[in-house]
């Protein structure tokens, strides 16, 4: 036994697509390197203006007293900072987490090699005022350097010297630099800042401070990036509203696929097993179809099966009435045999002879029948297609029923849709029809109305009777089974126009039988 294939169910489906609208912000909060990177510029490029005004103020101290500080590097003969018409220097922020190298955390200070001057430590004392009341509003970290890298003003660390430090040996060069490095706190952050990168750094700047373009001292700043976690809570409100947004287009989303999709599709199964197991009143239109692909698919679906039932019964019909048809011709031929064989003997020659007739005429009515259902089972499956003039088939008509006065009014019709062997087979039917109810004038005239062929031939026959009308049709419905009749001509006629989009119908007539054929134009190149 073959193992059935897993298949996910719309509903296993409905609810990924909602999960996944209502993961995807979570995701997202893993992607957020754009908005952390804003953070880190935004850090460089407010230290960068804390740097540019205290290097100001640095360089108007070292010209008041240039002999208390060091002379460094020139300045350099490329810098970019200077623009092309002198007036302005601007420098822009440059870091990016994503290329941007972060170095190991801060080194220590290390002893200076070379030993400031006082002077230079009381100008430092004096500036480290304005830096640590501009550190509780900014909350950087400020260190003044003098030329040779070593602080003389600042939170601690006075007298040591940082030139051991890339971003400051770059300052000592005469170009400005910003770097980031690892945080340097002995504590561990907490476990959900695990998802930004930007809160695990710390953001340094050195910029240098010519006089008399000259590097005279180094202005060294830092501070920790803001982080995504504590920006988010400030923008609480609207993270708020934007999960309230996000639940609720997932609910509008779950919602719609269930009532337009799921439900409409459970519905039709359901109706596709009532059907199936023969509830004939499940058969119909769906309460609601959702999309217009789930109701053409369901009216498609009502169709076949309202076709399906429809030839189930037809086919049961046909089957008793083709038991019924043939039982009687054998169950005559039976008894004719059993009476020839056991009353052989005292049987005189007219009465064997009567019997023998009998038997054959039997015989015969079975073949006629068998050739019947023959023509009825080509019928209900023909080859469709094809185009034919009711001028082609008229000389056969006039050759097969050469003791008729046929006449024709159809030469100048346009061609129907269906192929001459076919047309043949529906008028010939209909002649003989009439000629065996003793017509001996066929008159068949056409006309041409919104792309469909009328075709109307009427006898001067018996005609039919008004009990009889709407069973003419019916397969082995005859008035004339004494006389070898079928019944099963008009059906043969019916299902080979029916199955090439046309009909027949009996027309009201005073004399004769009227049948109006009904079949489409031809479409032409």
């Amino acid at each position: 036994m073959t193992q059935e294939k897993w298949r996910p169910s719309i509903g296993v489906i409905t609810a990924a697509v909602i999960a996944s609208v209502l993961v995807l912000p979570l995701v997202g909060l893993l992607f957020f390197r754009v908005f952390e990177n804003q953070l880190v510029r935004q850090t460089e490029s407010e230290l960068i203006a804390q740097a540019a005004m205290l290097s100001a103020v640095y360089a108007r101290e070292i010209e008041h007293a240039p002999e208390a500080f060091p002379i460094g590097a020139p300045r350099p003969p490329h810098d970019p900072s200077i623009a092309i018409d002198g007036r302005y220097t601007p420098i822009l922020p440059s870091l990016d987490l994503a290329s941007s190298p972060i170095l190991r955390a801060r080194p220590e200070a290390a002893q200076a090699t070379i030993e400031s001057n006082a002077q230079a430590f009381e100008i430092g004392r004096e500036l480290t005022e304005i830096t640590e009341a501009t550190q509780r509003t900014t909350l950087a970290g400020f260190r003044l350097l003098d030329a040779n890298g070593t602080a003389i003003g600042g939170r601690g660390d006075l007298g040591l010297s940082f030139a051991h430090m890339e971003e400051v040996r770059e300052a000592m060069q005469g170009r400005f630099s910003a770097i980031m490095r690892v945080r340097d706190e002995l504590s561990e952050p907490p476990p959900i800042y695990s998802i930004s990168r930007g809160t695990k750094i710390r953001v340094f700047v050195a910029m240098p401070v010519f006089v008399d373009n000259h590097v005279r001292g180094v202005v060294f700043l830092s501070r920790t990036p803001d982080n995504i976690l504590r920006a988010l809570y400030r923008e609480q409100s609207k993270v708020f509203a934007a999960v309230i947004l996000a639940l609720a287009v997932a609910s509008a989303i779950g919602f719609v696929f269930v009532r337009t999709i799921a439900r409409p599709m459970r519905e039709l199964a359901a109706k596709a097993e009532d059907i199936t197991a023969g509830r004939a009143d499940a058969i119909g239109p769906l309460k609601r179809n959702g999309t217009r692909e789930l109701a053409s698919l369901a009216e498609s679906f009502m169709t076949m099966a309202k076709r399906l039932s429809d030839r189930s019964a037809y086919l049961s019909g046909f089957a008793n009435h083709v038991s019924h048809e043939l039982k009687s011709p054998l169950t005559a031929i039976r008894g004719a045999a059993e009476l020839i064989r056991d009353s052989e003997s005292a049987m005189t020659p007219e009465q064997r002879e009567r019997f023998l007739s009998n038997l054959l005429a039997d015989t015969d009515r079975i073949s006629a029948l068998l050739d019947r259902l023959r023509e009825m089972a080509r019928a209900d499956n023909p080859t469709t297609g094809g185009a034919a003039l009711l001028a082609e088939i008229e000389p056969a008509l006039r050759e097969r029923f050469e003791h008729l006065d046929i006449a024709f009014n159809a030469s100048e019709t346009p061609a129907m849709a269906m192929a001459a062997d076919n047309a043949q087979i529906v008028f010939g039917h209909l002649l003989d029809n009439s000629a065996r109810h003793g017509a001996t004038q066929v008159s068949i005239s056409a006309h041409e109305e919104g792309g469909t062929l009328y075709v109307r031939v009427a006898d001067n026959g018996a005609g039919v009777s008004p009990g009889n009308r709407d069973r003419i049709f019916d397969p082995f419905f005859t008035t004339r089974r004494v006389e070898g009749g079928t019944g099963m001509g008009l059906g043969i006629v019916r299902a080979l126009l029916r199955a090439h989009g046309g009909d027949i119908t009996l027309e009201e007539s005073e004399v004769g039988a009227i049948f109006m054929v009904r079949l489409p134009i031809a479409q032409t190149a």
